[in-house]
């Protein structure tokens, strides 16, 4: 039994299609610039729709959506006259329920139903919350490399927190020139970044301090110390690089935020460690003309 409108009645057993020999399914008008449905079947499909129509001219006609073992009558149509792979549903009231009905036709020829297992909203606040969450996370992880560096380098230590400061402004001006939106992916690799740039300083750093070992001045220590670890710096973040571009060449949404970050990161990161850092230590110490030690811990 069925109940649509003011229409009621019951409906044959019998099935003339199913959804699977839909094709297409599209709102348009009639002759009479009438809203309408129009209806594409496959072979099999228009073949039986043609023997069905032939038989039972001027009678009603139903389709019928089941979801979940329920049915639900779309529109009872009359059938005016004798159908094959392709014809039209007219007699809609509007055009949004003609657009409507083409939509749950489309929908009935799936190969599977849609079933929402669980739905989220989630509010602006929520989201706000979060971002601030991770640039204050990424605050402290700034804060607690620059208090190392300090510590265990000295003032080549405050070069290297320099560097990496005008690393994160960098960064965050060209996103901002590039009116990228801040989100917790660009935050991860905006960390990542920092991570990667104080790297590079402590492997300088450390070049600096194996030199003054081996009996190196300390002018001729520094200038070897930065060509030495130039090699591997650039290595390391190259290979990284190729990384970052293949997510951003087949990742998609987050991961591809993510990617633009890290692949900008990189490239600020090599310019501050290395030549910033560098423009630095000679500004500092160039103008000493007999270099006699200098404070690297």
């Amino acid at each position: 039994a069925f109940r649509f409108g003011d229409r009621q009645g019951v409906f044959k057993k019998s099935v003339i299609i199913t959804g699977d020999r839909i094709i297409d399914a599209s709102a348009g008008f009639d002759q009479n610039q009438r809203p309408s449905v129009n209806l594409t079947l496959d072979a099999a499909g228009g073949r039986a729709m043609q023997e069905m129509t032939r038989e039972n001219l001027q009678k009603p006609m139903g389709m019928i959506l089941f979801e979940k073992g329920r049915g639900e009558v779309l529109t009872i149509a009359t059938i005016q006259g004798e159908f094959g792979t392709k014809f039209q549903i007219t007699g809609q009231p509007t055009t949004q329920s003609a657009n409507d009905l083409a939509l749950l036709l489309r929908a009935g020829s799936l190969a599977a139903p849609m079933e929402i297992i669980e739905e989220r909203t989630i509010g602006p606040s929520l989201g706000a919350e979060n971002i601030e969450k991770g640039f204050k996370s990424l605050v402290y992880g700034f804060l607690g490399i620059a208090i190392f560096m300090l510590v265990y380098y000295m003032i080549f230590g405050l070069f290297s927190v320099v560097a990496l400061a005008v690393n994160l402004l960098l960064l965050i001006s060209i996103l901002s020139m590039l009116q990228a939106t801040l989100s917790l992916p660009g935050i991860a690799a905006m960390a990542l970044a920092l991570g990667m740039a104080i790297d590079s300083n402590v492997l300088i750093n450390e070049r600096i301090r194996e030199e003054l070992r081996a009996g190196a001045s300390p002018q001729t220590a520094i200038s070897i110390g930065f060509d030495k670890a130039w090699a591997t710096i650039l290595d390391s973040n190259v290979t990284t690089l190729i990384a970052g571009l293949a997510l951003l060449a087949f990742g998609s949404g987050p991961i591809k935020g993510f990617a633009i970050v890290h692949c900008l990161g990189i490239l600020t990161s090599m310019f501050s460690a290395v030549f910033f850092s560098r423009g630095l230590v000679n500004l500092w110490y160039g103008r000493q003309k007999k270099l006699q030690s200098i404070s690297i811990g």
